[in-house]
């Protein structure tokens, strides 16, 4: 068994023990061994409806054959860390240590919670237990990052894990894909409610009442089959002499009849447990211990163990019989039931069970009930010792919650929540009433060390984490001083934040030596960018938080490649993602976006191929927010290689869509890229105008953040037969690029200008050309040369035959071959038809229809119809057949064709 560090944990998983006094179904139990075999089995119905004793009596028959991994979910599960830690924790419990060693990992805070998925993943695979994880009550959970989690262990589950997911609502899961895949099996309330005969053996047969056809008829039709509404009804007739006229009663009028039970049930009861029921229904869990606790009395356990003696709507929750909970719904009326004195009582107990769980160690249930109980002087208390370990669990959504419930003045006089809630909020890109608060902590640290605390009424309750409130102040304005494009702000301020943290504070140094590594590699000063990233990843490494170490990494890694250092940007990504042990940390896919662009420019198109691949198998739960256009802009590139610029444009399209934002420089804009591939495909017109959308001339003060523009300009100058214009900004650029120590911008300015003096100036073009080869061939760019295509290759075979840097020259001859093909021509095309277009014109004489053929081709639809669309054009065609007979007349077609 998996050891939990919370004893709680354990009443979650104890799966429900099936009651001898059920109704046999046996119409469901066969349609859920059928689903058995499926992907996922969904019992949706409202509360009520008996879906947990349903499947606790299923389990029971089956459990020989297959191992249960049981959670019942309440809303504290409604965030990552606890989800998942639960769901690993139970599916141990069934199978073994499955992903026992996933688990220090999540409660360390190292990773988000999401990333261990694909670890899990492999885990279960790995097992050859057949297991069924129920997951129950799933309505409690809302998270996006806990539904995206659960959509995607639901896609890659190996054939022997079977997940059966009940819940009051449909989850946000891909339902209607795995119902069109025949992978899900659904149980609704329609095929929950008792027929007749079910009724009659319930209320004759297990509760005893002996009641006429017609009387059972009656109840049958006012409950329309709802198995709580019988059961109140059955035990409201109990000892009753007039049941007839009960149950005349009770089909007077619908909207009443849950109420008028559960008054008849209450009523029936003594009045130490009408009391008991009253007073604890507000309760998630119950023990013994809590509820003497709650109501300042003992003997609390044996009230409940008669509860569930009498069947009185009590679960257990362990095997153990310490912990239960009330059936929501009866907890939901008896709440209705509360009158006036007891709603003012309320706060009180909610202020016991607080007290009650801060002592047993669970500080956020005790701040729950500390704000439902409107003590916010206590709730805020807890809120700020918690602070800690909720960052280092990085989980925003709870302290946001927490501080927002409390009154702003409240938040306003302590500084350590003050400054708490700007990092929250910061971090979800909200700005609004940001610097106000910033200026009420300053305000508070101020008046406090000049009036003390009573005199200026600042409250403080954790002095180690108010050390540190200065340097956050001054880390949280260097954050709005880089959203607004201040740098030398942005310097200034990181520059203050990191002499204000505590020698000690390695997380707050770190946070402010990465924001004045954004600042300078903002500015173009690489070496100094590089030192403050460096310090940076120590300071988050030795407080353990690796999963940003991953988010360094990158940054270093592109700064590192802009130096024109290749293999140690490679190694620094090599390095991070060791860091990961047997876990996939957040940032992991980026990582191998960036190795397989590093692979490119070595021209090395396997390598680049398997990283990509190895991202998408981690996909966006390994990755950070950027990561979606980060990868179609790396399939872009692949794709281009591959000649299929079409393609290319679609991807780009794609990551300009899903582009976000972060505090690091956008120094290659998906638009120029674009720009780029147009140029290469000869649309001079399509990249004029995005030269103008941008703003960028030939005339600009030049900057880093533009460079990679400027240079995406002088290609189209070249393109446009504008060489004089073209040379004279290459040669600013490459002052510019030299002075910033930017290796990889000068190897490419130093070629552009060789290709711009290639045919008038031979010296200069060669001088040039050997420059950018001296420098790219130690590190093994490549793809830089390989992408100019026929110009650059017959520069250099000039080079080789003026012996210029012969060596390496012939190496990228060499890498020309597979890498550039002529494209089919024919004296009489206007333009000729490249080898991709080529391969969808073959397939067009065959019968294949256009998902064929996408699929043969492995091209989305949209990208054969747009080389469709551009072999019409070249051909002089407007449909499939005359564009056939036309490329027989031109000869295009290769035999071998299908």
């Amino acid at each position: 068994m998996v050891p939990m560090a919370n004893p709680l944990v354990a009443t979650k998983l104890f799966v429900p023990k099936p009651r001898r006094d059920v109704v046999q179904r046996s119409r469901l139990r066969e349609k859920l061994e059928q689903g058995a075999s499926s992907r996922l089995t969904l019992i949706s119905a409202p509360a009520g409806f008996g879906k947990t004793t349903l499947l606790a009596e299923w389990l029971a028959a089956r459990q020989l054959a297959r191992a249960v991994a049981w959670l019942s979910l309440d809303q504290t599960d409604n965030e990552p860390t606890s989800f998942w830690t639960h769901v690993i924790v139970a599916l141990g419990q069934a199978a073994g240590d499955v992903a026992g060693s996933l688990l220090p990992i999540l409660e360390a805070g190292q990773q988000p919670v999401e990333s261990v998925l694909t670890s899990l993943v492999n885990a279960l695979s790995a097992s050859q237990q057949p297991i069924d994880l129920v997951l129950d009550d799933f309505h409690v959970i809302d998270h996006p990052g806990v539904q995206a989690g659960v959509a995607f262990l639901l896609e890659h589950l190996p054939s022997h894990v079977h997940l059966v997911i009940s819940t009051r609502a449909d989850p946000a899961l891909p339902l209607a894909r795995l119902r069109a895949r025949g992978e899900l099996v659904e149980i609704r309330s329609a095929d929950l409610r008792f027929t007749a005969g079910e009724t009659a053996a319930y209320l004759n047969g297990m509760m005893g009442l002996d009641l006429a056809a017609h009387d059972i008829a009656a109840l049958e039709g006012r409950t329309e089959g709802w198995i709580a509404a019988l059961q109140l009804a059955a035990l409201s007739m109990r000892g009753r002499n007039d049941v007839a006229s009960f149950i005349e009663s009770f089909a007077g009028n619908d909207r009443y009849i849950v109420d008028y039970l559960v008054e008849e049930v209450l009523q029936r009861q003594t009045d130490e447990v009408r009391k008991f029921l009253l007073q604890t229904c507000f309760l998630d869990r119950l023990s013994g211990s809590l509820c003497d606790a709650v109501m300042d009395r003992s003997g609390s356990k044996a009230v409940l163990d008669g509860l569930n003696r009498a069947n009185l709507f009590l679960v257990p929750l362990d095997d153990h019989r310490e912990w239960y909970r009330y059936h929501h719904l009866f907890a939901d009326v008896l709440f209705t039931q509360l009158g006036d004195e007891a709603l003012r009582e309320l706060p009180v107990l909610h202020r016991r069970a607080s007290d009650w769980y801060e002592r047993h160690g669970d500080r956020s249930e005790a701040i729950r009930h500390a704000l439902a109980a409107g003590g916010f002087e206590r709730a805020a208390e807890l809120i700020e010792l918690a602070i800690p370990q909720l960052r280092r669990e990085r989980n925003h959504l709870a302290l946001r919650r927490w501080i927002m419930a409390l009154p702003d003045a409240m938040v306003r006089a302590r500084p350590v929540l003050g400054v708490a809630i700007v990092g929250v909020l910061l971090s979800g890109g909200e700005l609004e009433g940001v610097q106000e608060r910033l200026r009420d902590a300053e305000q508070n640290v101020e008046a406090l060390s000049t009036l003390g605390a009573a005199a200026s009424g600042v409250v403080v309750v954790d002095h180690g984490q108010f050390a540190g409130v200065p340097a956050q102040i001054a880390l949280y304005r260097t954050a709005l001083a880089q959203i607004g494009g201040d740098v030398p702000g942005t310097i200034a301020h990181a520059r203050r934040a990191f002499d204000l943290a505590p020698a000690d504070d390695d997380f707050g140094r770190a946070g402010a030596a990465g924001f004045l590594g954004i600042a300078y590699w903002t500015a173009g000063d690489l070496e100094a960018a590089r030192r403050w990233w460096t310090q940076c990843a120590g300071g988050l490494q030795r407080t353990g938080h690796i999963a940003d170490v991953l988010g360094v990494a990158r940054a270093l890694a592109d700064i590192l490649a802009a130096e024109g250092r290749l293999g140690d940007a490679v190694r620094a990504c090599e390095n991070a993602l060791r860091l990961q042990g047997d876990g996939v940390l957040r940032g992991a896919a980026d990582l191998y976006v960036r190795l397989g662009e590093f692979c490119r420019e070595r021209n090395d198109l396997q390598g680049a191929r398997d990283h990509l691949s190895r991202a998408q198998e981690l996909g966006e739960l390994a990755a950070l927010p950027q990561y979606p256009h980060r990868l179609r802009v790396g399939l872009a590139c692949a794709s281009r290689d591959g000649g299929d610029l079409g393609a290319a444009l679609d991807l780009l399209d794609d990551a300009e869509r899903r582009y976000a934002s972060d505090f690091f420089p956008d120094v290659r804009p998906i638009a120029a890229i674009r720009a780029r591939v147009w140029i290469a495909q000869g649309r001079l017109d399509e990249a004029v105008r995005w030269a103008k959308a941008s703003g960028v001339t030939g005339s600009d003060e030049l900057s880093y953040l533009r460079e990679f523009d400027h240079i995406t300009l002088a290609r189209l100058m070249l393109a446009k037969r504008a060489g004089g214009d073209a040379a004279a900004l290459l040669d600013r650029l490459l002052v510019a690029a030299e002075g910033g120590g930017r290796t990889r911008s000068v190897i490419e300015i130093a070629m552009l200008i060789g290709l711009a003096h290639q045919q008038g100036d031979v010296a200069l073009a060669l001088a040039s050309l050997e420059r950018a080869l001296t420098l790219a061939e130690p590190e093994g760019f490549v793809r830089l040369f390989v992408d100019e295509g026929p110009a650059m290759e017959a520069l250099l075979r000039l080079a080789v035959k003026r012996r210029v840097a012969v060596p390496f020259a012939r190496k990228l001859l060499a890498a020309f071959g597979p890498a550039v093909e002529e494209p089919r021509a024919h004296p009489d095309l206007i333009e000729p038809l490249s080898e991709r277009e080529l391969d969808v014109l073959r397939l067009l004489r065959t019968d294949l229809g256009g998902p064929e053929i996408a699929r043969e081709l492995a091209l989305s639809l949209n990208t054969v119809r747009t080389h469709t669309k551009a072999i019409y054009e070249k051909l002089s065609v407007n449909n499939r057949r005359a564009a056939v007979r036309r490329a027989e007349e031109f000869s295009l077609l290769r035999s071998g064709g299908r």
